[in-house]
């Protein structure tokens, strides 16, 4: 199967204007599977709590609508992050959106929220949920969710391939060292789509770091995005390499493990 990770630097509030060039960088893409950033469509540095309502929408809602008719269009898979609000509550969560030529909208709340998003949103209800997209078994983790090691192994444990992670990563190299970790530990793919570019807003300044990249469960980068530049990135893959845990002849990454001591 070809894995598609996209990166690009959303502008703040515009909506339309970031689906218009999300259509035009898939406009010739051939692919299973497309990753796009976290809060894609709606840009990250929300200063209200109002500001942020303003801007997120159910699911399903007009941006998913319009992923749906792009990857029926094109026939392909997107997992894509949007800010989601939810009919007859207050909570607003950072979500991901899987949506398919015959199937979705699923949705992912992320878990563990950073920083100022801890202000903003609520923390994630959803379970770490595999998703058979056919040709391949999908996880969802959204941004600072990769850096707890249980949330990748609870994917991994219930059978998933490939990890697909849309991120806003602001923090120079954490993110793509710890792709590779949690690729190898767990022996999947891990594919991380990022934003680039700086976002300043009400005296606030944030610059996010590009790099989006593919890992192969060797913890190989198949392939990594410059730190500044949009782009699609894709690379083909064999999903059942990540049905293989041998380290070794003797070494089996799940058999070997010691649930009789861990306290987790």
């Amino acid at each position: 199967m070809k894995i598609a990770v996209v990166q690009f630097a959303p502008s703040f509030g515009e909506k339309e204007k970031n689906l218009a060039a999300v259509e035009r960088l898939l406009d010739d893409v051939r692919a299973d599977l497309v990753i796009l950033p976290e809060l894609f469509a709606s840009g990250y540095l929300f200063l209200s709590a109002e500001e942020l309502a303003g801007l997120a929408e159910p699911i399903p809602g007009p941006v998913t609508e319009r992923l749906t008719a792009l990857a029926r269009k094109n026939n392909f898979w997107i997992v894509a992050g949007v800010a989601e609000s939810v009919c007859g509550k207050r909570s607003i969560y950072n979500s991901a959106v899987l949506v398919g030529p015959q199937g979705g909208p699923s949705v992912y709340r992320k878990a563990h929220l950073f920083g100022r998003e801890k202000k903003l949103f609520e923390p994630g209800d959803t379970p770490f949920a595999v998703h058979d997209i056919g040709s391949a078994r999908i996880g969802i983790l959204v941004c600072f969710d990769h850096l707890f090691p249980e949330a990748a192994r609870t994917l991994a444990l219930k059978g998933a391939q490939v990890i697909c992670h849309p991120a806003n990563l602001v923090l120079p190299g954490l993110g793509r060292e710890v792709a590779r970790i949690r690729a190898v530990e767990n022996r999947i793919f891990f594919a991380t789509a990022n934003r680039f570019g700086v976002e300043r807003r009400g005296g606030v300044e944030i610059g996010f770091t590009g790099e989006s990249q593919i890992v192969n469960p060797k913890g190989e980068v198949l392939v990594r995005a410059p730190a500044r530049g949009a782009a699609v990135h894709i690379v083909e893959i064999d999903p059942a390499e990540a049905d293989d845990k041998q380290i070794t002849a003797e070494n089996d990454i799940f058999g070997d493990r010691r649930t009789d001591l861990y306290e987790l």
